[in-house]
């Protein structure tokens, strides 16, 4: 399975016994990511930060496999604080607009903790093949 593995140095290392992402060849199955900045280690204090992190990190696990943004079909968001949803939906609409991309299917979830006590944790899947989505 290991030629399956997607593993890149600009997302964080997982912190457990899981893979950052597996390429199964339509789908892309992204571990969920939570705001540590892959170059230094550290973690923003502000959720606003937090959010556009952790996408990015989901960005570069999806280019590693030679995806874009706009291959992203569904995310699910951990939040330890629906309170910050507001700001949370104005950072990741900003990341789909910036990247030309269509929203994806989506949910979002309180959860009482999440680990390294991070704000948010995002995962996502993607579609390899993808043509173009169809509004009904």
């Amino acid at each position: 399975m290991s030629n399956f593995i997607i593993s890149t140095d600009n997302a964080p290392k997982a912190i457990g016994p899981y893979v950052q992402g597996l390429d199964l060849g339509q789908f892309v199955i992204i571990s969920g990511q939570i705001p540590v900045d892959p170059k230094t280690n550290t973690i923003p204090n502000k959720i606003e930060d937090q959010v556009c992190l952790s996408l990015n990190n989901i960005k570069a696990i999806l280019e590693k496999a030679k995806l874009k943004v706009n291959n992203i079909v569904k995310i699910k968001i951990f939040m330890i604080n629906l309170n910050d949803f507001e700001i949370m939906n104005k950072k990741y609409q900003q990341f789909f607009l910036k990247h030309k991309a269509t929203y994806p299917v989506r949910s979002c979830v309180e959860v009482s903790r999440l680990p390294k006590d991070v704000k948010i944790e995002i995962e996502a899947t993607a579609v390899r093949f993808l043509s173009q989505f169809k509004e009904y």
